[in-house]
């Protein structure tokens, strides 16, 4: 297995988790979060694995969803086409 000069507490084949154990040694780079989150913020923060989470399951909810709508307009459309052209 490799070696690195930074201690680290998982393996080096995870990169970005590497990545950000080098940052957090060498810059002592440690995001804290705020004592208290309020409101919305309680569900999508940066701070924890939980509220990245949903930041992420959001964002491809919004996506899938544009898309449906995106498929469901240009079925429509091409229906409404086939009907004029036949009458």
């Amino acid at each position: 297995m490799p070696t690195s000069p930074v201690k680290t507490r998982i393996p080096l084949t995870s990169f970005g988790h590497l990545i950000t154990e080098v940052k957090r040694q060498l810059f002592k780079n440690d995001a804290t979060p705020p004592t208290e989150l309020t409101g919305w913020r309680t569900y999508f923060n940066s701070y924890t694995l939980k509220g990245r989470r949903n930041f992420v399951l959001a964002t491809y909810s919004v996506l899938a969803l544009a898309a449906g709508v995106y498929t469901l307009r240009r079925h429509k459309k091409e229906e409404h086409e086939t009907t004029s052209a036949a009458t």
